[in-house]
């Protein structure tokens, strides 16, 4: 079941905080892969939605970041001085090599396949006590009580962030995903960034403090005292690559978890072969993510004119914007009906982590979360039913695709 609308033909072809756009990008996609593959936005952004170009922007070294000259060029040559901004350009998913070479090394040993596979019983366990928390009031928010907890808790746990300051992540704001959106943010908008960020800046450096003082096992102590190749991280290089690991660490975890959930819930036929065969978790969390991805877009900059990108020149120091949620449904590499979830589709492949030299650091972390996730939900509470799976309420931000809330219920 799907609530596809297909839009009008006047409407613009891409308009991605319109209400619509939010609650069901995909028949947008379509149109716009069969209108005009590479589009030209308001915002003279090009836009790639085929997955033969997002698939070669992402990896070839003539795309960059580019963050600091990307986002003048966008609000004027005084946006650096913009706290929320200055703080972006710190994180190694903005930068450029050298500088992102010297900042990934710095964080890659604490996501290495070994290292995540030992979290597993951790992550049952908190998933466990978290379904023991609410299992007797017969009805929970899926994404609050439920989606959320469970990576919030892992990446505190991963940043030693002490057990006694960790209420204030499990009720903080989910807004910041807006930071991210392709559509330029409103000086309003820029003012709530920086106070966020600043507050998160105050907390973290009180963690720094106290991690110099008393180290851990953890990833803070790890990046406090790291040194690579004689590479200090900057204490401006420490926070604002906290504050991204952080936020990276749970907000895509938690809509992958919510988004899964409310798929199967919408084809019921997927759901009951889940449930009798819960060996399918794996490929099931491909589709997921193929389906309908917790990360919908990704950028670059052309580094060198650009002689041919779907059809179109495009010159150096434009920017090009891949629509992931778009290449994830192109039926060029999905033939078998894109637009229909079946957990048991061969070679799935989804772009949702990117690619190239910025794949998510946290993608096995995601997908093991996930997977223990959906299925401790689907075997403990059988019975469980959303309660409007055909108009939930998402939230109103693009790159970030997720639902702000989920009620559920079943039989206690």
């Amino acid at each position: 079941m799907n609530e596809h609308t297909q839009p009008a033909a006047s409407d613009p072809l891409f308009n991605p905080l319109a209400p619509d756009f939010i609650r069901d990008p995909y028949p947008h996609y379509e149109r716009l892969r069969a209108v005009d593959p590479m589009h030209v936005t308001p915002f003279g952004s090009f836009l790639a939605s085929r997955h033969a170009e997002v698939s070669l922007v992402m990896r070839d070294k003539r795309f960059g970041k580019d963050f600091v000259e990307r986002s003048k060029r966008r609000y004027g040559p005084k946006i650096m001085e913009e706290p929320v901004f200055r703080s972006m350009s710190h994180w190694m998913l903005q930068a450029d090599p050298p500088d992102h070479t010297r900042l990934r090394g710095l964080v890659v040993k604490a996501f290495t396949a070994r290292r995540v596979e030992d979290m597993r019983p951790r992550i049952q366990e908190i998933v466990d006590q978290t379904l023991d928390e609410v299992i007797d009031r017969g009805q929970m928010d899926l994404i609050e009580d439920f989606a959320f907890r469970l990576p919030v808790t892992i990446i505190c746990d991963m940043l030693g962030i002490p057990e006694d300051h960790r209420e204030v992540f499990y009720k903080g704001s989910r807004d910041g995903g807006r930071l991210l959106d392709p559509v330029p943010l409103s000086p309003e908008e820029i003012r709530q960034g920086n106070a966020g960020n600043l507050m998160a800046q105050m907390y973290f450096q009180q963690l720094f403090e106290l991690r110099r003082r008393n180290p851990g096992e953890d990833l803070t102590t790890q990046l406090v005292q790291a040194e690579e190749d004689g590479h200090k991280l900057t204490n401006e290089e420490l926070t604002a690559n906290i504050i991204l690991l952080f936020g990276a660490g749970h907000e895509t975890t938690v809509n992958l978890i919510g988004n899964g959930l409310l798929a199967l819930h919408r084809n019921p036929d997927q759901l009951a072969l889940l449930k009798a065969r819960p060996e399918l978790i794996g490929n099931a969390i491909e589709e997921f993510l193929r389906y309908d991805s917790s990360v919908q877009m990704t950028g670059r900059v052309t580094l060198e004119d650009i002689d041919d990108l779907g059809g179109k020149r495009i010159p150096k120091g434009e920017t090009v914007l891949c629509l992931l949620g778009s290449a994830n449904r192109d039926p060029a590499v999905y033939p078998d009906r894109p637009d229909r979830l079946d957990i048991v589709r061969e070679n799935v492949r989804p772009v949702s982590f990117g690619g190239g030299i910025h794949f998510c650091l946290g993608a096995q972390l995601a997908r093991i979360e996930a997977e223990i996730a959906i299925n401790t939900l689907l075997r403990r509470l059988p019975d469980l039913r959303i309660d409007d799976v055909e108009t939930p309420e998402w939230r109103p931000t693009f790159v970030l695709r997720g639902l702000k809330r989920l009620p559920a219920s079943w039989q206690r």
